[in-house]
């Protein structure tokens, strides 16, 4: 079993607890309560480079890497600097995270928010709305493509955004087909954990246009922004370096800076 199979049977064993816990209607009927999602695809597409920054205690490959007591304060943090999504993990044996995560991070933040999680079922999606999730995480190499269909129109029909993650040529045609309109290439294999930095270069160019262009993992600091953004990143995904950081939001002000450099206009397709 690959590491990506193992933390997806641990994903299904704990969401077995919670949904003998919390029905379906009752999620539906918590959902039906609140204010409808927030776009992150517009705040995503905009001109400069967004930062999609995030809350992540630890990783299966790097064990813990950061004692975040207070998400929400974090959070409030990143959105002081310039964040345009908070991205807030929510797998708890791997990474350390919970929905209580989610919901202390809604409630002060005004910017749309990620579910970042190992999503396989609809319960999970359901989850993330009533939770107040505006954008859901659905993993290619995670799917069947059936499931994959399913689950885009479901977070879709929700007024969500799903951030659909890929790590090759062949997930990208996945994903299009199933209907993404917002992708993630992930520089870290799942299965190995092994970040290759050139995954990005690589794999962007045969996602179709139209589709909004992510990417994700190994981005240490405003440099990396400026390369990414080269190679025609709209968006970066941004966790380890950014909790490391003694100063969140400059660390984030820094980055938002770097992607709306005018110089980028030129190059970015």
């Amino acid at each position: 079993m690959n590491v990506l199979d193992s933390i997806v049977a641990g994903v299904k064993e704990d969401l077995a607890v919670r949904q003998s816990e919390t029905s379906m209607d009752a999620l539906k009927e918590r959902a039906a309560r609140l204010p409808s999602a927030l776009d992150a695809r517009q705040m995503l597409a905009r001109e400069a480079v967004a930062v999609i920054a995030e809350v992540k205690r630890s990783s299966p490959s790097k064990g813990g890497i950061a004692e975040i007591v207070d998400p929400a304060a974090l959070a409030t943090e990143y959105e002081a600097g310039g964040a345009s999504v908070i991205s807030v993990l929510t797998e708890q044996r791997r990474f350390g995270g919970s929905l209580a995560d989610l919901d202390d991070v809604r409630r002060k933040v005004d910017i749309p928010i990620l579910r970042k999680d190992f999503i396989v079922t609809p319960y999970q999606v359901w989850e993330a709305r009533a939770h107040g999730a505006d954008v859901v995480l659905l993993i290619v190499a995670a799917l069947e493509q059936m499931a994959l269909e399913s689950l885009i129109e479901r977070v879709h029909s929700l007024g969500m955004c799903a951030l659909v993650e890929v790590h090759d040529e062949l997930e990208v045609k996945r994903a299009a087909d199933a209907g993404a309109r917002v992708v993630g290439v992930n520089a870290r294999n799942l299965r190995t954990l092994e970040v290759d930095r050139d995954t990005f270069a690589r794999v962007a160019p045969t996602i179709p246009d139209g589709i909004l262009r992510i990417a994700e993992s190994g981005i240490r600091d405003s440099h990396d922004v400026v390369e990414y953004a080269r190679m025609g990143a709209d968006a970066v995904l941004v966790g380890e370096a950014l909790v490391k950081d003694n100063n969140p939001r400059q660390a984030v002000a820094e980055m938002v800076a770097a992607g709306s450099h005018p110089a980028l206009r030129s190059v970015r397709p």
